[in-house]
């Protein structure tokens, strides 16, 4: 008894709120409307006539017809939005494409369309659509497009009724939105072999087994399909079951992708900054190695990887490349600085095993931590460094003559630990640079008396 009456109550308000609502979207003609037909009711009633009475009540009863029709159909339309695509590069365009449907028995009125987007992918979009009848619909679009990546939220999308007569405007707002990511552009690079080795799954690749015991293999049972001649003889007398030996199975070669996003490494803000290169370059490296066939993950100075799959972090061998992007993508498109002041926490990650190919995108570097970043080269199979003195990248180009003397001490330091450094000037192509790398890695072998 008392739930019924509680929802007994709470129907009489919502019945209450609506008339509030419906009377508060009267436009003036509306309200010109009622406020004529009142005071001709009352002078009607005052003078004693029957005519004007009927004419006052008709003016009257118009207006609220209006607004009570128009309240109850304005739950009767239904709204949606697609994103196509909802991940596109930054400087690209996506296209919205919205659909109203009227799933009720009778034909709209005037609908005016307005979806919420952020200011940085361009002014709001409105669409004015004429009556929609009973069962239709109509679909709109509109293009956005940010030269700066993040990940941005579209809607609620707002719908504006008007009825034929002008006589009440009323404003629904639906609670979903979607949201549209904004990723760093990718730049396609050329197929150099940087680490000196072999492509993920080329003629070089390694095969690993799983050792163990005197025979050098561990085997398992045997399962209905399994070629007899790699029955394991010797285990299947040892368990009383017939076992069988393991396949090869085939190692991808690994790449680490490591992102400096210390603050106090970049200055500068904005599309161009010298952040949004570094961002930028290790998208392109990540997408093209795993194109290549490699084994990926990124790695941030604060220790994280991403994506996280597996104790390794390396992505590429249990997924789909294109799933392994995708995910690198979203999350590079809203990375931002983080307040470390040192590459320790990367480097303690990095110690921890064969990390195969290093890949560095590097800010302003002191002394200290140069040193770390050298001893990351001794943990690895190959590296590569772009270096950027993002001093260089907030002067005017007329200003800057070369790299700054730090900046050229710490290449120096770097090459002398191993790595492949390339310095890194305003606006300049990172698959030149990625060439560059190639010849000086090149160099730095031939001078060894190693082959290319």
């Amino acid at each position: 008894m008392t739930t019924a009456g509680t929802g007994h109550a709470e129907a009489d308000q919502d019945e209450k709120g609506g008339i509030r609502t419906a009377l508060a979207g009267l436009t003036t003609r509306g309200r010109s409307f009622l406020a004529a037909g009142v005071a001709a009711a009352v002078c009607a009633y005052v003078l004693g006539q029957s005519d004007l009475l009927r004419v006052g009540l008709l003016l009257a009863v118009l207006p609220l017809v209006c607004a009570t029709v128009l309240y109850r159909t304005r739950y009767r339309v239904a709204g949606s939005r697609r994103l196509s695509p909802a991940r596109v590069p930054a400087g690209s365009e996506a296209r919205v494409h919205l659909r109203m449907d009227n799933v009720s028995r009778l034909p709209t009125g005037l609908l005016m369309l307005q979806d919420r987007v952020p200011y940085v992918l361009g002014p709001r979009p409105r669409f004015v659509l004429d009556r929609v009848e009973a069962g239709g619909r109509r679909e709109v679009s509109y293009r956005v497009r940010s030269d700066l990546r993040g990940r941005y939220p579209l809607g609620p999308l707002q719908l504006r009724l008007t009825d034929p007569f002008g006589m009440c405007e009323l404003t629904r707002s639906f609670s979903t939105y979607d949201n549209l990511t904004v990723i760093p552009r990718v730049e396609p690079l050329a197929p150099v072999r940087l680490s000196g080795e072999a492509k993920g799954y080329g003629d070089g690749r390694q095969r690993s087994l799983a050792l163990a015991g005197e025979d050098d293999v561990i085997p398992r049972g045997y399962r209905y399909g399994d070629d007899l001649r790699r029955v394991h003889w010797r285990s299947t007398a040892r368990y009383g079951e017939l076992m069988v030996r393991r396949e090869e199975q085939p190692q991808r070669a690994r790449c680490t992708v490591l992102l400096d996003t210390r603050g106090i490494a970049f200055q500068g803000a904005g599309p161009d900054a010298a952040f949004e290169w570094a961002v930028a370059g290790a998208a392109s490296v990540l997408v093209h190695m795993l194109e290549q066939g490699f084994s990926v993950r990124l790695l941030t100075d604060t220790g994280s990887a991403v994506p996280g799959e597996g104790g390794d972090g390396f992505a590429g061998a249990s997924q789909g490349s294109a799933d392994a992007a995708g995910l690198m993508m979203d999350t590079l498109a809203v990375i931002d600085h983080s307040d470390g002041a040192g590459l320790s926490r990367a480097y303690d990650v990095l110690r921890g095993g064969n990390e195969g190919l290093l890949v560095a995108f590097l800010g302003d570097l002191d002394e200290e931590q140069a040193a770390v970043v050298a001893r990351m080269r001794q943990r690895g199979g190959g590296g590569v460094a772009f270096v950027l003195d993002s001093e260089t990248w907030v002067r005017e180009p007329s200003d800057v003559t070369g790299p700054s003397d730090g900046s050229e001490e710490r290449l120096r330091m770097l090459r002398e630990a191993g790595w492949t450094t390339v310095g890194v000037p305003r606006g300049a192509s990172l698959d030149e640079l990625w060439r560059q790398a190639d010849r000086e890695r090149r160099g730095v072998a031939a001078a060894g008396g190693e082959g290319p």
